[in-house]
């Protein structure tokens, strides 16, 4: 058969407050999520086990990448699946580690392939369960588009789509480790009193589409650590972003822009001036993962 064929589109956050930490060891959070147009994709094809192979040797292509746990989860769970197998290929344009959620993309467009292939029929109830269980923000991308992200970032709530923005990344030529930035957060053991009204809050810049106020909690330990992030936001916004923001814990950068000759403009000059960084234009999108369905022949 012809291999199934998903598109993964990556994730910034538009504001992300971190409300204190969980007894569970995990932060509890409030973010706006926005996908955005840059993609990897992902193809499946039966086999008589299960593999991934990956165009960029930074990802790990064996049973710790999300794919691959996204396949052994659902054989767990689905006795009609325990003896099938996939070999997937993923094409990466989203760099691991930037904060951008390459990998629960991924991971998310795994779940739409894997119950195609199989023909297990999978409820979206189902489908969101097994997106739960992967990863915090797994659950967002099966929707995308805008939307609440709140507890560990797996409780979404599907907002009205913002208006299409063009958006700049920044990426480093570094990563920066989840683990790495949280430990050096200052965050209260128990959510604090203002948990109620931040949610609130977000939802308004959101649909007012106004996100000048819009800030990360996790910008002053990830700009601790890597000094150059904070000045590449500082450039980014003087170069005329409406807004311009860590993107999750990092160690991507990037800006909103209302018009796309202002944002073609800033993607120049933080070219030149930020040598080794790599300048990807690009947009918002109002769709998560999708099955790319093959065109007439």
């Amino acid at each position: 058969m012809t291999p199934l064929r998903a598109w993964c589109p990556a994730k910034v956050n538009l504001g992300l407050r971190v409300l204190g930490r969980r007894d569970d060891g995990y932060h509890e959070i409030v973010t706006i999520f926005q996908t955005i147009a840059c993609h990897d994709r992902l193809e499946v094809e039966p086999a008589s086990d299960l593999g991934l192979d990956c165009d960029d040797p930074a990802v790990p292509a064996g049973e710790h990448n999300l794919v691959v746990r996204v396949a052994r989860s659902i054989q767990r769970h689905h006795p009609a699946a325990r003896s099938r197998g996939a070999r997937f290929r993923l094409s990466k344009a989203i760099p691991a580690g930037g904060g951008l959620g390459g990998g629960s993309s991924n991971a998310a467009a795994a779940i739409l392939l894997v119950d195609r292939l199989w023909d297990l029929g999978l409820t979206p109830a189902e489908r969101s369960a097994i997106a739960i269980e992967l990863g915090s923000d797994v659950n967002f991308f099966l929707t995308g588009g805008t939307a609440l992200g709140t507890g560990r970032g797996e409780t979404v709530r599907s907002l009205r789509p913002i208006l299409e923005r063009a958006v700049v990344l920044g990426l480093p030529p570094f990563a920066l480790g989840t683990a790495e930035v949280y430990a050096r957060l200052v965050a209260p053991l128990t959510p604090r009193d203002e948990g109620v009204t931040v949610p609130r809050l977000f939802v308004k810049f959101a649909e007012g589409n106004d996100f000048g106020l819009a800030t990360n909690d996790l910008e002053a330990p990830a700009f601790a650590a890597c000094p150059e992030l904070a000045a590449f936001r500082d450039a980014m916004s003087r170069s005329g972003a409406e807004l311009a923001l860590l993107s999750g814990s990092g160690s991507s950068v990037f800006g909103m822009f209302r018009e796309e000759r202002v944002a073609s403009e800033a993607a120049g000059l933080l070219a030149k001036a930020f040598a080794g960084w790599r300048i990807v234009p690009t947009r918002t999108v109002a769709s998560g993962v999708r099955i790319e369905e093959p065109g007439p022949s």
